[in-house]
C-alpha cells in the first residue's frame, strides 16, 4: 500500500505560488479582515501549545513523583 500525505505538495510551493495563494486569500477576505485572522489564528496556537504543554505536565507529574518515592 502506497504511504500517501495530504500535504506532499506544500515542499514544491514557489515564491509565484506564494503570491497568487496571497492574492487570492485578500480577495477572499479582503484587507481589513485579514489582521482579525491572523490574530485569531495566532490566539488559537498559543492555546493549543497551553493545552498540550498542561497535559505533558498531567503526564509527567506522576513518573516524576513516582521516580522521587523509589529513592
Amino acid at each position: 500500500m502506497e504511504n500517501f500525505t495530504i500535504f506532499t505538495f506544500i515542499g514544491d510551493i514557489g515564491g509565484s505560488e506564494m503570491v497568487l495563494i496571497m492574492f487570492a486569500i485578500l480577495l477572499l477576505f479582503g484587507a481589513k479582515r485579514i489582521p482579525e485572522l491572523a490574530r485569531s489564528l495566532g490566539r488559537g496556537i498559543r492555546e493549543f501549545k497551553d493545552a498540550t504543554r498542561e497535559i505533558r505536565n498531567d503526564l509527567e507529574k506522576p513518573l516524576k513523583d513516582e521516580n522521587q518515592d523509589n529513592r
